[in-house]
């Protein structure tokens, strides 16, 4: 597909493509991971809210979002927005990506994909909660079974992300980059040692609840992709 604006397409994935079939795999079908100690975690469903979702050029000296960041010394923007947000997006269950979005951006270098995992609050997410009233607080929602037992794991996580390119991604003129956030839910639900956890065991209040999130902070890891695999 050619374009006359460079276009950047974000993707999501939660594992690979392993065969070229895999393309084909629906965004719900179930997933199931096990561990040596026999309990199995089928994951029917894991939605996240994200928002304020950028690309930070590489000749940038300050962050996205800093007050002076908006504008560089020649006037053009230090970081080009894709998605303000918040944004409901579902992580693909099947192997490979799924696409989130598409965006015209300015041609250049880009060295950091910047964005949050966001808590929805009424005060400043009114619309957002209306139309999504399961995340009135909630940044995380995973739907399935742990050893044949349904659970609903919810998460108020709301931390900012930064996922670095080396070398830096380049977009160019007239031509469509492919830009994948792989988002490993295998560790969700692991000690560090890889035994599965009850999700139900990790919701608010609950003695999993901080391993679960610092293991979902770590999960995110964005690169190009151009084969989409």
């Amino acid at each position: 597909e050619s374009t006359t604006q460079p276009v950047v397409r974000l993707n999501l994935a939660s594992r690979p493509v392993g065969v070229a079939a895999a393309r084909l795999a629906s965004i719900a079908a179930p997933y199931t991971v096990t561990d040596g100690s026999g309990n199995t975690l089928t994951f029917e469903s894991v939605q996240l809210v994200m928002r304020e979702i950028e690309l930070e050029r590489a000749e940038s000296s300050v962050a996205c979002g800093d007050d002076d960041s908006t504008e560089g010394d020649d006037g053009s923007d230090d970081c080009e927005e894709l998605e303000f947000g918040p944004v409901l997006v579902d992580v693909p269950l099947g192997a490979g990506p799924a696409r989130a979005l598409s965006v015209e951006v300015t041609p250049g270098l880009y060295e950091k994909l910047e964005f949050e995992i966001h808590k929805p609050e009424s005060s400043g997410d009114a619309a957002f909660i209306a139309a999504n009233p399961d995340f009135d607080g909630v940044s995380v929602r995973v739907i399935g079974t742990y050893n044949g037992t349904p659970f609903t794991y919810t998460s108020d996580l709301d931390v900012e992300q930064e996922q670095e390119f080396a070398p830096p991604l380049e977009v160019v003129d007239a031509e469509a980059t492919e830009l994948t956030l792989l988002v490993n839910i295998d560790d969700w639900f692991r000690t560090e040692g890889g035994v599965l956890l009850d999700p139900a065991s990790a919701n608010d209040g609950q003695p999993n609840e901080g391993q679960v999130k610092s293991n979902i902070e770590t999960s995110l890891n964005a690169f190009e992709d151009d084969d989409r695999d």
